[in-house]
């Protein structure tokens, strides 16, 4: 786990510094993990930390296949836990796939009595699941293995057949099948099923209760409030909560230590990779990790031959940490973890085109609530549910304070503006140096410096004044082109004496105000920003930075930044650039004095003060926000054009004209008022203005304004006028207004006793039932308050009788999915339900559930319509369920289409064995090679169920060595016969080298993507004569050091114009519903390539068009072939 040094951000002033983007982190990050975990695996013992954080991050060029190796491990290490035991099946005859070595012995399958020859063992490949527990967990697996989302229905309660030992089995989908992880009861608990779900939230109620209590604007204070809740609930010796910065490394912002003598981590960084990538990818999958006993030796998985590659254990509660992880844990003395994960919405920036309001909002990993314990812990499931339920609710509540902290950026533009504005009433430029406040006020500095006339002004931690100067004649030098320069590393932006400065000075904003005058602000590094709560210790003390522990996390960590500062920001630049353009207009004069070498000072005050006037009118006027004076008699002399291009009433109209008269009239007394109290001196803040509209606006309704009143002064301070300085609320108001109407609206709904207004029922995000109206206690019986309050599933609708009881677990169930796909963003869906009520009349229904969200647009519960059957209601049901079950005939179909195609592939696969051992010629030995390639890549296709892998390109492709030159026959095999059906010849132009290349790479993925699009091309390719197609390789080697070689691919493929239809193109790159076969196969073969981190694109000329696939390989060997 090592760290990797932020890039250098060296940007001229013109532009703002570009946003980094959270995909460009893990694509530069994940090889650097790899390459770390490559170090440890092969020299455990001798592994030196610190060394591989600093050359880990110096290595640029990392092999695709040690990433995809990593990857792979990462995802399907074949190990597990020992806690637990793991069974995968096929879901559609419920056999036994893979086992861990453990299951046999923990699910009591071994036999006690002496073994026999006869005895055979319980649980082998092909052995059916379902014998192995007693029939009311058998049949409870059943069902779950054919539910459509099996993790709402986790855990499953089962026991041993034999022994009739309690287990939790909890269940998901891989690509092979369903992984079941049994985990062992306690006798001493009460075990509950996903109906008892909702009771582990109960655990976490008082916690969430707190949580939600807390006043808003205090992150630090709601995280300290978690790790004590979460400690409480858990019993770990320490809990902590890590928030992942913006450059991938990390920060302990919270702690809480149970047990004395525990070194504190509280303020501790540690580097990107001390949490590799690849598992943040499985912290959002996975919300909640659980390692029991780091120490313990894993257990393996063995599985089925048949199996084309090892089990995947990304979704498994009992995945191994691996090696390296552990050794890390063991270091710092905990045995035992607990990690959950920190989702908030991510962060769209300006593209508002790209966003949909009506979907769901992408998530991020913000961080991670972490626990420590010192000795093995287990914590049972229904536990650690409802700590996933109590960080859930803990991220909604940081989401709002990341929202909150963008809103308090946003104020602070505005203030900026304002220091701006005093600045300009200053002596320019000397006056924003010797005034407060100055320079250091506008932006986080730690100094700043003015190189003015060849003479310095300092302020803070600075450079000596020599060294200023050398910094300015340098940038005149070197930057001469730029009006300034931005870096958070002055040593890297290349700047020779940068190391004379020492730590003190890292990095610089500056800005050019005169042809050989600048502005400076620097910053100390990022080291001296660093507040670690840990344990004090002697600089002496001789800590091995060799091995893996947070203390050598944090000191390299401190060793990537030592020569650097925090990043500026974009909201910085862009305060530091206005003031920049304010003083270049206000020194206009003297640049052109200093251009035409006439004349030194400007000569009179009076022109300096005009400069100053005419500088400030046109920050006025271009203002973005409104701004908008009177005069000391009421009259308007002032009205900037943001303020005319929402009222619709321009600048020559407004000017002479009673400030009174151009507000609405109820607010004209208001308005007297303030103007009065403001030429006495008193300026109020947050003053609503309700301006009247003309022309074009005027049936828009009247603009609203929230301004602060600030008073105008002459020379003699006295007040002549008062300015308005605001912003545009209008929309906002407007909504506001709405809701508070809305809301009005539907209480009377609610509670209307009329009969046209049906059951209605509430649940807020909580699961509690917070609305049950008039008509829904008339259908059921049940009263109001009986009902709210209440868990809405477990407690109102239930399958006990105290409640509006439901025939069975299952309907239960049901409702359970459709109210949680509401609640997690999903449209608006429909449930046939059925319930008694309290007169044991049974009540069927058409259940309309929808999502209710508060002014922001976060969702807050769901509501439900209950559409009581009708023969046209019963006709809608009818047809549900025939559509349900033609899609469940749909997916049998498909699903027995793929079984049977797996005998005849057995079959095929056995005579090609058969052949193999019989004595065959060199030609028909080669005939039989192409025929098994062909047979595994149809065994591929025929596996390939988990289709969103493929579209999401993160589907696994395996690393093996194979021939160029028998991929390429068995594509040519593939479309022989559609070429003479359709009459078009294929010339094939393929280097001699190319053949006989060996290289690393998934070979049946190569040929499946190079046969489909050779198989389009035919198939739109018309057959007149001498009608060809032309496929060609262009190789191009590369070496990689002085070990690696890899070859770069160019496959083009050309066929007479028009080509395939631009209908066909678009759907390659671009899936709908409506798309074609062909365009479907063109999809898919396109997002291979891209897994395959290639590139495909489709090129028309006049006479003919090309499919272009651009590859890369490693070659098998260090020698490059035909070098």
């Amino acid at each position: 786990m090592s760290s990797k040094s932020t890039t250098n951000r060296t940007n001229c002033s013109k532009n703002s510094s570009a946003r980094s983007k959270q995909g460009a982190h893990i694509v530069a990050q994940t090889p650097i993990d790899a390459k770390l975990h490559v170090d440890y695996e092969l020299s455990e013992q001798q592994f030196d930390y610190s060394t591989s954080v600093n050359v880990s991050n110096a290595v640029s060029d990392i092999p695709s296949s040690t990433v995809s190796t990593y990857l792979q491990k990462m995802q399907r290490g074949s190990l597990i836990q020992p806690f637990g035991c793991l069974i995968a099946i096929d879901t559609h005859n419920f056999c036994v796939l893979a086992h861990s070595e453990n299951a046999p012995e923990m699910l009591d399958l071994a036999p006690h009595a002496v073994p026999s020859i006869e005895q055979q063992d319980v649980l082998t490949f092909g052995t059916d699941v379902r014998t192995l527990f007693r029939p009311s967990g058998a049949a409870a697996l059943q069902k779950a293995a054919n539910a459509g989302e099996v993790n709402m229905l986790n855990p499953i309660l089962v026991h041993s057949k034999n022994s009739g030992k309690p287990f939790y089995a909890i269940l998901h989908h891989v690509d092979v099948g369903l992984v079941i992880d049994f985990e062992p009861v306690n006798p001493a608990d009460l075990p509950v099923t996903a109906a008892g779900a909702l009771k582990s939230y109960k655990l976490a109620a008082k916690a969430i209760s707190r949580l939600q209590s807390l006043s808003s604007g205090s992150i630090s204070v709601l995280c300290d409030i978690l790790v004590r809740e979460v400690m409480d609930l858990t019993g770990y010796d320490r809990v902590m909560v890590y928030k992942f910065h913006d450059d991938a490394h990390g920060e302990v912002v919270a702690e809480c230590c149970s047990r004395p003598g525990l070194e504190p981590y509280l303020g501790l960084h540690y580097p990107a990779t001390d949490i590799p990538q690849a598992s943040r990818f499985l912290f959002m999958k996975n919300k909640v990790r659980m390692i029991c006993d780091c120490l313990a030796r894993p257990v393996k998985v063995i599985q089925d031959t048949a199996l084309a590659q090892p089990l995947s254990l990304a979704g498994s509660t009992l995945r191994s940490p691996h090696g390296c992880h552990a050794h890390y844990m063991a270091n710092m003395g905990s045995i035992a973890s607990l990690a959950m994960s920190v989702m908030i919405n991510e962060d769209d920036g300006d593209d508002d085109d790209a966003t949909d309001s009506s979907q769901q909002k992408r998530r991020k990993l913000w961080g991670l609530v972490v626990c420590h314990h010192t000795e093995p812990r287990f914590i049972p499931f229904p536990l650690r549910y409802a700590c996933e339920f109590l960080v859930q609710v803990f991220s909604g509540q940081m989401n709002k304070e990341v929202e909150l902290a963008a809103q308090l950026k946003e104020k602070h533009i505005l203030q900026t503006q304002t220091v701006l504005c005093d600045m300009l009433l200053r002596d320019a430029p000397t006056g924003i140096m010797t005034q407060s406040p100055n320079v250091m006020d506008l932006v986080k500095c730690d100094g700043a410096a003015l190189y003015y006339r060849k003479k310095c002004s300092l302020l803070g931690v600075t450079p000596t004044e020599a060294q200023v100067e050398d910094i300015a004649k340098w940038l005149v030098e070197c930057h001469g082109g730029s009006t300034g320069l931005s870096t958070d590393s002055l040593m890297e932006a290349g700047y020779a004496e940068a190391s004379a400065l020492g730590d003190a000075v890292c990095g610089m904003a500056a800005v050019k105000i005169t042809s050989g005058g600048f502005l400076f602000w620097f910053r100390s590094n990022t080291a001296k920003e660093i507040k670690w709560g840990g344990a004090k210790h002697d600089p002496a003390d001789k800590d091995d930075s060799r091995k893996m522990h947070p203390r050598s996390s944090f000191k390299a960590f401190l060793e990537v930044v030592k020569r650097r500062s925090l990043p500026w920001e974009d909201v910085e630049m862009d305060a530091i650039h206005s003031l920049q353009l304010i003083l270049r207009g206000s020194l206009k004069d003297e640049i052109a004095e200093e251009d035409s070498k006439m004349i030194v000072r400007v000569e009179t005050k009076v022109d300096e003060l005009r400069v100053v006037t005419n500088e400030m009118v046109r920050l006025i006027e271009t203002a973005s926000i409104p701004i908008l004076a009177v005069d000391s008699s009421g009259i308007v002399n002032g009205w900037n054009t943001k303020v005319a291009e929402l009222t619709g009433l321009d600048l020559q109209k407004a000017l002479g004209t009673p400030f009174v008269d151009l507000v609405v009239d109820d607010a004209a007394p208001r308005m007297n008022d303030i103007l009065s109290l403001a030429l006495q001196g008193k300026e109020e803040k947050n003053v609503e203005i309700r301006l009247k509209t003309f022309g074009g606006q005027e049936n828009n309704g009247p603009i609203i304004l929230v301004a602060n009143a600030c008073c105008s002064r002459d020379v003699n301070e006295n007040i002549v006028g008062v300015c308005f300085v605001g912003q545009d609320v209008t929309a906002q108001t407007v909504v506001l207004d709405k809701y508070n109407r809305l809301q009005g609206d539907y209480v009377g709904i609610m509670w209307n006793p009329s009969p046209l207004i049906p059951p209605i029922f509430m649940m807020d995000e909580f699961g509690k039932c917070v609305e049950w109206n008039d008509a829904m206690q008339k259908l059921s019986g049940l009263k109001k308050e009986q009902a709210v309050q209440q868990m809405l599933l477990g407690e109102v609708f239930t399958v006990q009788s105290n409640g509006c009881r439901v025939k069975d677990q299952d309907t239960l169930t049901k409702l359970r999915i459709l109210l949680n796909n509401v609640i997690s963003g999903q449209d608006s869906d429909k449930l046939v339900f059925g319930f008694f009520d309290r007169q044991q009349k049974y009540v069927q229904a058409l259940i309309s559930a929808n999502k209710r969200t508060d002014l922001e647009g976060k969702i807050t519960g769901v509501l439900c319509f209950l559409h009581v059957a009708s023969p046209e209601l019963q006709h809608a049901m009818k047809v549900q369920k025939i559509t349900e079950r033609a899609a469940a005939n749909t997916q049998t179909k498909l699903a027995y289409i793929r079984s049977e195609l797996r005998n005849p592939l057995s079959g095929i696969n056995c005579v090609q064995k058969m052949m193999k051992s019989s004595d065959l010629s060199k030609e028909q030995k080669q005939l039989l090679k192409t025929s098994e390639l062909c047979r595994n890549q149809l065994a591929k296709i025929v596996g390939d169920t988990d289709i969103e892998a493929i579209e999401e390109s993160y589907v696994e492709m395996s690393s093996e060595e194979f021939s160029v030159g028998e991929a390429l026959g068995v594509v040519m095999n593939q479309v022989t016969i559609l070429s003479r059906e359709r009459d078009v010849k294929i010339i094939y132009d393929i280097p001699d080298e190319v053949s006989c290349m060996r290289l690393y790479g998934d070979i049946l993925r190569l040929q499946q993507l190079l046969s489909d699009f050779l198989a389009t091309a035919l198939m739109f390719t018309p057959p007149f004569q001498e009608s060809s197609i032309y496929f060609c390789i262009i190789p191009r080697k590369e070496s990689i050091g002085t070990q690696m070689h890899v070859v770069h691919f160019e496959f083009r493929i050309s066929h007479p114009a028009p080509g395939v239809p631009e209908e066909l193109i678009q759907e390659m790159f671009c899936y709908n519903n409506n798309v074609s076969r062909e365009g479907l196969g063109l999809y898919m073969s396109q997002k291979l390539v891209k897994t395959m981190n290639g590139t495909v694109q489709y090129l028309r000329e006049s006479e003919r068009a090309s499919f272009i696939i651009l590859l890369q390989f490693p070659f098998a060997n260090n020698i490059v072939v035909g070098s």
